[in-house]
């Protein structure tokens, strides 16, 4: 037999209980200055803006012709 609740719980209450376990999981991506150009990136990833990573060049950028 199992045990039944005593009264019946919120679709309000349920879905509060829930999400505040997973609001503590939620995290946001750590952001670090580019060492060569000052745009923020990812943290151990190639900045996008200019192609470096650890100041080596990975990925050379194209820059557009603008007339």
């Amino acid at each position: 037999m199992s045990i039944c609740p005593k009264y019946r719980v919120s679709k309000a209450r349920g879905r509060k209980r829930r999400f505040a376990s997973w609001i503590s999981k939620v995290k946001l991506p750590k952001l670090v200055k580019c060492k060569k150009c000052g745009a923020y990136a990812l943290a151990h990833k190639v900045c996008r803006a200019c192609g470096n990573y650890n100041g080596r060049l990975i990925i050379e950028k194209k820059l557009k012709n603008v007339e």
